[in-house]
């Protein structure tokens, strides 16, 4: 009688994942386990790791040839997590299990030599695909149960070895799902980012203050240039603490990612993420690939900040890489037999010398630079590259008189700052209908059909526009500023002040 069995599990493929079926074969043979489907090495290792895990669990490892196919056999398949659903094939075609007793469960988990179960990377993504595709229960490493519990809606049952899973699906030692707890994220919370500078801490700097505040409050990339050690770092760093905590969605999508990367295993995402990569990144790095195509920085920055520090420091190639991803709000990663997506919607803070040496523009010191290089230099940002750029601010050497003057130190400034962002992110929430929707987010339509001009605001755009040279991106990016602006005045009419301040932010020039 033909007995072939069949378990399921996840193969990590991009953002969403894909059902994978296990499917094992017994025949009277010579005792081997052959492993097919398109696997990588650590699948191929697996057959060890199954083999000794079973006996060390005192179940008994079929004397046969054991064949096991991961279907569809063209998606390629990458981890450990394939050593549970395996084991548990090759426990269910011996006749140690039935068929029933595995039906509609999805199963994921790293096999140790002694049958116990290790945890494994991508838990909260195997679960979010799982329940997509109308599963109810999930077997997963105890230590990955927790953080795969935020996903709602279905049960998640945290196990620590092979016999445990046995046992369960026995009727012999029930264990329950396992239930997320919310308590320890409300507290650590509270502590987000102390690592970071307040906006107390930063000495003058008023307006590149003020510019960070609207950024901050409307998600708009913004770029500081001026002479080194203005302060252009410090004033990056310190968006760390002003952005608003996660949303529970918000929470699961940066866990999964990191997940995806192999961060974050067996805990949640409880601060925004701001990654500062070193600009001799690579491109795949920054953008995400490999032959199993990863996430890269600007997708682990997602709901974020990516921070570039000494933008013209970095290969033109990466700059100019992250063109389609600022508008697009998403990456395609392509590959010769795979093609996958992932979310990229982050802030692009990024600082810049005015030339070389620095000092170009200075009142204190003299620019050794040729003009040659100094033009040089600054076209490394190319022309595309700065349209997408929402706002950029001229920040200015600070007074040395100033630097030890005293401080108030009760950070009164950046928790009014918070105040006030907090309440813009609440009024987009109400406008647009979704918690993670921004003014920098919306598309010339909803520009046309939710954002009031009044009539000297529009006179004073278009008159701009045309003296300016502007560009259509440009234009609409100046209104999205302009009503970011109006929100944190608390008003829902973008006026004629508003489009000059947004204004003021976009003629600067690195």
């Amino acid at each position: 009688m033909l007995m072939v069995s069949k378990v399921i599990t996840v193969a990590n493929i991009g953002f969403d994942g894909s059902m994978i079926e296990v499917e094992c074969d017994t025949t009277k043979s010579l005792p081997s386990l052959q492993i097919v489907g398109l696997g990588n090495k650590a699948i191929d290792e697996a057959r060890e790791r199954i083999r000794s895990a079973i006996n060390n669990s005192l179940l008994e490892f079929p004397k046969k040839r054991i064949t096991i196919n991961l279907a569809p056999a063209e998606i390629p398949k990458d981890g450990a997590h394939y050593d549970l659903p395996m084991a548990i094939s090759i426990l269910s075609t011996s006749g140690q299990l039935k068929d029933s007793e595995i039906a509609d469960i999805v199963f994921a988990g790293e096999l140790a030599l002694d049958g116990s179960i290790r945890p494994i990377k991508a838990a909260i993504s195997i679960v979010q695909t799982a329940k997509q595709h109308g599963f109810k229960k999930v077997f997963l490493p105890m230590k990955n149960a927790e953080q795969a519990s935020l996903i709602d809606g279905i049960d998640i049952f945290g196990f620590g070895s092979l016999k445990d899973v046995y046992l369960h699906l026995k009727n012999e030692a029930r264990i329950l799902p396992q239930h997320f707890c919310d308590n320890k994220l409300n507290s650590t919370n509270q502590t987000n980012q102390l690592n970071h500078p307040l906006i107390d801490d930063i000495i003058g700097q008023d307006q590149a203050k003020r510019a960070l505040i609207i950024a901050a409050a409307g998600h708009h990339n913004i770029l500081f240039t001026g002479t080194p050690g203005a302060g252009k770092t410090m004033l990056a760093k310190t968006l760390a603490n002003l952005l608003p905590k996660l949303t529970i969605e918000e929470r699961i999508e940066v866990t999964k990612l990191h997940n995806l990367s192999g961060k974050l295993i067996g805990e949640v995402a409880e601060e925004r993420p701001f990654r500062s990569p070193h600009h001799t990144a690579s491109i795949t790095s920054i953008i995400g690939g490999g032959t199993i195509p990863k996430p890269g920085e600007i997708s682990l920055a997602h709901t974020g900040v990516l921070f570039l520090d000494e933008l013209p420091e970095y290969p033109r190639s990466v700059i100019e890489s992250l063109r389609q991803p600022l508008e697009d709000k998403k990456v395609d990663i392509s590959r010769s037999n795979t093609r996958v997506s992932y979310p990229a919607d982050f802030m692009l803070v990024a600082t810049m010398n005015p030339c070389p040496c620095g000092y170009y523009g200075d009142s204190k010191r003299e620019c050794s630079c040729t003009s040659t290089q100094v033009l040089s230099y600054q076209k490394k940002i190319s022309g595309p590259m700065l349209d997408r750029i929402d706002m950029i601010i001229n920040v200015p050497r600070v007074s040395s008189h100033n630097l030890l003057s005293s401080s108030t130190l009760n950070n009164k400034q950046h928790i009014s700052s918070m105040s006030q962002i907090n309440s813009v992110h609440k009024i987009q929430a109400q406008r647009y209908g979704r918690c993670n929707k921004y003014n920098s987010s919306l598309t010339t339509d909803q520009i046309k059909s939710t954002v009031i001009l009044s009539k000297e605001a529009k006179d004073l755009i278009a008159n701009a526009a045309d003296k300016l040279s502007l560009t259509a991106r440009s234009y609409f990016k100046v209104i999205k500023v302009a009503q970011t602006i109006a929100d944190l005045d608390g008003q829902k009419i973008v006026d004629i002040k508003h489009i000059s301040e947004a204004l003021q932010y976009r003629i600067n020039k690195p």
